[in-house]
């Protein structure tokens, strides 16, 4: 049976508003603060002690990319668009800087919560999964160094005593497999740079 997640307490989290001077923000901000969170507007680009912010909300009509501290997509908290106009490029760039919730404006007397819980697990998945594809590269990139390292200590004989060397030295060296066989590859890399270096060397002469 899956667990529902837990509603988490968000008295005491920052939010920076990231809007012009509007009804809009002054009805987030009541709203924000019954929650319990710390509210700063600003505009025309965030401070940046905004950085540090648990959320940020940030007008998709009038914004820019030049107004955040970061690159579009790689904001390091949850993002809510306050979307009021539906035209194509506006809700396009929103998406460029991947809003994990959205308010429509007006805002009225509800919804910001909402919001705030949404942008909250979405941002959570979307790291977690980007901290799962950074992990099955790394585990790719690992697989073709050690497959390199064997077939340069194979130099065409069998793979298995190549590997089975491959782990011996590991053992010897007391670090991981993978750390052995990034250092062979890096010994052969050298080696053949060297050996290029003698040909040109014995052409000039």
């Amino acid at each position: 049976m899956t667990r529902a997640p837990r509603i988490p307490n968000l008295g005491g989290a920052r939010a920076f508003i990231l809007h012009r001077p509007h009804p809009t923000v002054q009805a987030i901000t009541r709203q924000l603060s019954a929650i319990g969170l710390i509210t700063l507007d600003c505009w025309p680009e965030l401070p940046p002690e905004a950085l540090a912010a648990d959320f940020v909300f940030f007008d998709a009509d009038l914004g820019f990319d030049e107004q955040f501290p970061w690159k579009p997509g790689e904001a390091p908290m949850p993002l809510v668009a306050l979307i009021g106009s539906e035209a194509p490029g506006r809700i396009e760039w929103a998406l460029s800087h991947k809003a994990d919730a959205q308010l429509l404006k007006p805002v009225g007397n509800a919804g910001v919560y909402s919001a705030l819980l949404i942008a909250r697990q979405s941002f959570e998945a979307r790291k977690h999964l980007a901290s799962e594809i950074a992990s099955l590269r790394q585990r790719v990139a690992e697989r073709q160094t050690i497959v390199r390292a064997v077939t340069a200590l194979a130099k065409g004989a069998d793979d298995g005593r190549a590997y089975a060397q491959l782990r011996s030295l590991a053992m010897s060296w007391q670090i991981s497999v993978e750390d052995a066989a990034r250092r062979i590859v890096a010994m052969t890399s050298e080696e053949a740079t060297g050996e290029e270096g003698d040909d040109d060397q014995s052409h000039r002469a």
